[in-house]
């Protein structure tokens, strides 16, 4: 590397968390697309509201489609399947086919709703979970016209080469491996034609509908398919224009850089191509996330990586206010070396700072059992009104029986991290509390962590793991915290510790594993299932 090109990558490198030696250099002032976004992301939200009124008349092209295919599927349910012991998943099936059948917009929902695993019924997240992930990529001819469009002259003057054929295909944008005339390496995401205006009517039509499937089947009992709809909006314009989203890899990745992390890093988005509908990024190289056998022949070590990202996404929620809202094995590489390259920014958690300090609030207070102030970081995350009274929330959830008992901390999984922050929101959501978007995505993104374990390092030791997350945020962020919500971070440590002394006078010296804990879950869920369907006699 020459004296110049280090020079330039250690001014990248000061801000964000980039690879060593990017094909560019990235400067603030040279950030031709980056003006104005704080009022166009402001703008965007300010939308919600609208789209999502009440009106006398939805957009009636729209909904007759929608009515004709999703009430086709409601009447065969109730017709054949209704009063059958599987009746809940039965629905859950075919509103599954219809989402599909209806297009990006609905596929899009569906796979917030399979995110919801803990808050929405079981049957229904299991079956969304299904939604596909790839739907048919867009003729190439379409590709090249949006591309032109955007950069306003022939695709040849900015590539060298453009493959013609997509390397993803989601539904909102696909994505295309290519070359600029300079020799760089890149990938462009173009936005799929018409789905700028498509979503737009079709969150007009779901918040119309939504209003009328209140109490009238089981789903929209349990779960408020108009805090869906709103939810589902929130999510999703912010995707509708690129130049949020390449801001969005900014931010994350000098959050990531801020907090010392170094085995996250994210592609560097092109200073200048970047629009509404284009997005010209860094192209990494990695292996895909579920090449289990060539990550461990490479000998990555591959608890350290699930680690890391568990780390870096907690700072990211609790600590900087901007986190990776969509994590999946698609979104994701793992580099030669170990590190993790993120990819695909379009949902991504954001806190203002009473927002940050009210979900850190709730995170912690979720660490010790103290239901007060959770219910207080609720509230003041959106969830409830201003005025209302928590002492006598409290009084309601204590008749109910919905307040929880303590953790044993040496039986603790990934996804039981914060579960009693879980568990408290799906009970508050049935008492008509509202989701806010950025505990959806936590929620979310700690279910795919549970997964990650499994797959990538099933034989971690759970406590030895949680313990050092705890000991990492009173280490670098403890003086941040007390500050901030006046609670002492090392307290949660000093528990864990507690419940390793406890393991190992019981002469389990490891503690438990992942695998055996996911163990345990599948039997006491099979015995859970005889019981509620015991056999003939």
């Amino acid at each position: 590397m020459s004296e110049e090109t280090s020079q330039v990558d250690a001014a990248d490198l000061d801000v964000w968390a980039f690879s060593e030696s990017g094909p560019w250099c990235l400067t603030p002032s040279e950030i031709r697309w980056s003006t104005g976004l704080q009022t166009l992301r402001e703008d965007v939200q300010a939308e919600v509201p609208k789209l999502i009124r009440k009106r006398f008349a939805p957009p009636l092209g729209r909904v007759l489609r929608v009515g004709i295919r999703v009430g086709s599927s409601l009447l065969a349910w109730k017709l054949r399947e209704s009063g059958s012991q599987t009746a809940l998943a039965a629905l859950s099936r075919r509103l599954r086919e219809a989402f599909e059948d209806l297009g990006p917009a609905y596929i899009k929902a569906g796979q917030i709703v399979s995110s919801g695993r803990g808050i929405y019924p079981d049957e229904l997240v299991e079956e969304f979970r299904r939604c596909r992930d790839q739907v048919p990529a867009a003729p190439f001819d379409v590709v090249k016209q949006i591309v032109e469009e955007e950069l306003g002259r022939p695709l040849e003057q900015v590539f060298s080469s453009f493959d013609r054929d997509c390397v993803a295909s989601a539904s909102i944008a696909q994505v295309h491996a290519a070359t600029l005339i300079s020799g760089e390496e890149v990938v462009v995401k173009v936005q799929r034609l018409g789905v700028y205006e498509q979503v737009r009517l079709d969150i007009a039509a779901m918040a119309w509908m939504a209003r009328r499937l209140i109490g009238r089947i089981p789903v929209a009992t349990l779960a408020n398919p108009l805090v869906l709809v709103e939810v589902f909006a929130e999510t999703i314009l912010e995707e509708l224009d690129f130049r949020l989203e390449a801001e969005n890899m900014l931010d994350v990745a000098r959050g990531i850089h801020d907090a010392g992390q170094t085995m996250i890093i994210v592609p560097r988005p092109h200073p200048e191509f970047v629009t509404r509908r284009m997005l010209v990024m860094e192209r990494m190289h990695g292996y895909a996330y579920d090449d289990i056998e060539e990550i461990k022949r490479a000998g990555i070590d591959t608890e350290k990586v699930v680690r890391s990202m568990m780390t870096s996404f907690l700072e990211g929620a609790m600590i900087y206010g901007v986190f990776h809202g969509d994590l999946h094995g698609g979104n994701l590489f793992i580099m030669d070396d170990g590190r993790v390259a993120l990819m695909d920014f379009g949902i991504t958690g954001r806190l203002n700072e009473k927002q940050r300090n009210a979900f850190l609030r709730a995170l912690m207070s979720g660490s010790v059992n103290d239901i007060k102030g959770q219910l207080e970081a609720f509230r003041d995350l959106g969830a409830f009104d201003e005025d209302i009274d928590i002492d006598e929330l409290i009084e309601i959830l204590r008749i109910e029986e919905r307040i929880r008992a303590p953790r044993d901390l040496s039986k603790l999984s990934t996804d039981q991290l914060l579960s009693d922050v879980r568990g408290t929101v799906k009970d508050l959501m049935g008492m008509g509390a509202k989701l806010p978007k950025s505990l959806m995505l936590y929620i979310k993104n700690m279910i795919f962590f549970d997964s990650a374990m499994a797959e990538l390092a099933p034989d971690m030791n759970m406590l030895h793991a949680l313990a050092g997350i705890y000991r990492h945020f009173a280490a670098h962020h403890g003086e941040t915290i007390a500050t901030l919500i006046g609670f002492d971070a090392s307290r949660s440590d000093r528990e864990l510790s507690s419940a390793q002394v406890v393991l190992a006078a019981r002469g389990d010296e490891v503690g438990p594993t992942h695998r055996q804990l996911r163990d345990e879950r599948k039997e006491m869920m099979k015995k859970m299932a005889a019981r509620r369907h015991p056999k003939p006699t």
